[in-house]
């Protein structure tokens, strides 16, 4: 059987009747099943404010809507961000007339806190952190520039259901830790298919003021200052008035995806303690199988809980295509999380200000982590690694 890089995992008939809720109920759109996930996913990170909508690209382009209309900036203002991520990240800055402006990363693959420092001028007005594969990096080094400099923080935690991040005190010892994204001005996570927290699709956009999340619910229901549910009583009545006060969009969730994510968020812990064994055991097998031809990336002592969404590996550059090919006639298919957004043509302007961006870029390759991987199959994903460089 073959070996896929991320695959998906449903608690099947759990799903199944959740969604059945939905249907002898007759409501589908958004309310019902989307207000208790919202709910559900404030109690598990302890979010202030939590808003459901149907991508994580929705959820950050709502962020930067809502930042840019209530903080007053302008076409052109500058937002700091990562080329190394999923080209959403970067398009939604677009969206809004802004400009993404391309840090470098550091071993952890996530924003390098001295490369955000030196590309601050007077019009930057905000931070996009991701979080790739899971992994925190330098968030609180991040997190602390923001505040020094007065910039929105804003988390692209596509990667994060379940990870948290922990301080410690002088003398090296934890003393808390929390979900991440809670302390970022939005925070905005995915529920797409093989997510950690996999529905179909969906995001969650959960903004730390509640004049922010009011206004986003509205932005995200084409610019309505009432939902649907919301205007329908529990007779069965309707209140059909409501006002237009903003040009909004067309991002809200529905109610069979946060049906599906209501019985998933209550398995993201156990099955984020799997990848996490998983991982594990690649870290075992690779240390003691390969002495310079395979990297691991640095996983700092501020991420804890790592939801371990991918895993990923450096190699030679020169041999990277190679390697995926050999697993390929393996019947092993393993994936690039990513190519460096700064070689497609409308971000090109940023390619030569990242070097270690694209010098990972070239280097990575994601093996294959979700629920059906067993300890055979790593053993036979290390094995076919073993015999490239044998």
């Amino acid at each position: 059987m073959s070996i896929q890089v991320l695959k998906p995992k449903y608690q099947t008939q759990e799903v199944l009747d959740s969604i059945k809720e939905c249907l002898d109920k007759q409501w589908t759109g958004m309310g019902y099943k989307t207000t208790e996930f919202e709910q559900a996913w404030k109690d598990y990170t302890d979010v202030n404010n939590a808003h459901f909508v149907h991508s994580c690209t929705a959820a950050l382009h709502i962020a930067l809507n809502v930042f840019k209309n209530t903080d007053l900036w302008l076409d052109g203002d500058e937002v700091i961000t990562s080329p190394l991520t999923f080209v959403s990240t970067n398009h939604v800055i677009k969206y809004e007339n802004l400009k993404p402006v391309f840090a470098d990363v550091d071993d952890t693959l996530c924003l390098d806190p001295e490369s955000v420092e030196q590309l601050i001028t007077n019009k930057t007005q905000a931070v996009i952190y991701v979080g790739l594969g899971g992994n925190t990096g330098n968030y609180l080094q991040i997190k602390e520039l923001c505040e020094k400099y007065e910039l929105k923080l804003i988390l692209d935690g596509a990667h994060m259901a379940g990870t948290r991040v922990r301080e410690f005190a002088p003398d090296g010892s934890a003393f808390a830790h929390w979900h991440v994204g809670k302390d970022a001005d939005a925070a905005c996570f995915s529920f797409q298919t093989v997510k950690n927290l996999p529905t179909a699709d969906g995001g969650m956009v959960c903004f730390k003021q509640e004049e922010h999340d009011k206004l986003a619910r509205q932005l995200s229901w084409l610019g309505i200052d009432k939902d649907t549910f919301s205007r329908t009583l529990p007779d069965g009545s309707y209140k059909w008035k409501y006002d237009v006060p903003n040009v909004g969009f067309k991002y809200h969730g529905n109610s069979i995806m946060a049906a599906i994510g209501l019985v998933q968020l209550k398995y993201l812990d156990e099955e984020n303690e799997k990848r996490n064994t998983i991982a594990d055991l690649y870290d075992w097998k690779i240390k003691n199988s390969f002495v310079n031809d395979v990297e691991l990336i640095n996983v700092p002592n501020q991420c804890y809980k790592n939801s371990r969404h991918l895993y990923q590996i450096l190699v030679a550059p020169e041999l990277r295509d190679d390697i995926i090919n050999t697993m390929y006639n393996n019947d092993i298919y393993p994936g690039v999380h990513y190519i460096t957004n700064t070689e497609y043509p409308m971000y090109a302007y940023g390619k030569l200000t990242t070097p270690k961006a694209t010098k990972y870029s070239n280097r990575l390759i994601t093996l294959p982590i979700h629920m059906d991987i067993t300890p055979d199959d790593v053993e036979k994903v290390v094995m076919v690694l073993r015999r490239f460089f044998t």
